[in-house]
């Protein structure tokens, strides 16, 4: 049985972050089973075998991979009569690359305070001390008037909404890592905070829904709020 590590709130059965979403969804996306293991902020010794401090760790019986992108790869070279991932598109690096640039430090700016509410106890300190310094201000202040701040979001998202306006996924007609990329934001966001981002008119909420849905609903099924 393949093993994958995914980073975990105080509730271990909350698991939220986007990364560790954009591997659960290409395993299940090739049809490969896993057991889904939780990990914490401050169990770096428990991944130390990994060569490195971060999930999604996947094991795959001799073969240790880290990293949603290299976890990808792997699963498409290694597993190559399953579903494709579309990783040939051209899409899928600008794709990750405006994600990670754009849309997560926008997203953190806005949910920052609900991820440290969700955590453990033991990974509280970690995160305050680092996510502080990395913005400059506290959790406190960086959330202020977020409400405020919500139609700069919703605009980021005009060039992926214009899209989804055309075709049923990021991807074209099915869905692909291009898809698991950008939902891995959305589903952190859900995972994690009752605020609500989306209205239920906009293309990227319905598409959203579509990807809450797929393989049995995996990504619905799990811990987080009805936003």
């Amino acid at each position: 049985m393949k093993k994958l590590y995914e980073l975990v709130g105080a509730d271990e059965n909350r698991r939220f972050s986007p990364y560790c979403w954009r591997a659960s969804m290409a395993l299940a996306h090739k049809g490969l089973e896993v057991e889904r293991l939780p990990w914490h902020f401050t169990e770096k010794k428990a991944i130390a075998f990994s060569g490195q401090g971060r999930v999604p760790v996947l094991i795959d019986a001799e073969n240790t991979i880290s990293d949603s992108w290299e976890i990808a790869k792997y699963l498409e070279a290694e597993y190559p009569d399953t579903p494709s991932l579309k990783l040939d598109h051209g899409e899928v690096l600008f794709i990750k690359f405006w994600v990670e640039t754009v849309l997560h430090p926008e997203l953190l700016q806005l949910l920052v305070m609900d991820i440290y509410n969700n955590l453990a106890q033991k990974d509280k300190n970690y995160f305050r001390e680092s996510r502080e310094k990395r913005l400059g201000k506290t959790l406190e202040e960086i959330v202020i008037n977020r409400d405020e701040r919500l139609p700069r979001f919703q605009k980021l998202l005009n060039p992926l909404r214009t899209t989804l306006k055309n075709q049923d996924f990021v991807a074209g007609e099915t869905p692909g890592f291009s898809d698991y990329i950008v939902f891995g934001a959305f589903q952190w966001a859900r995972c994690i905070s009752e605020f609500s981002l989306l209205n239920a008119d906009d293309s990227v909420y319905s598409w959203r829904e579509k990807m809450l849905n797929l393989y049995d609903g995996l990504a619905r099924n799990a811990v987080g709020y009805a936003v």
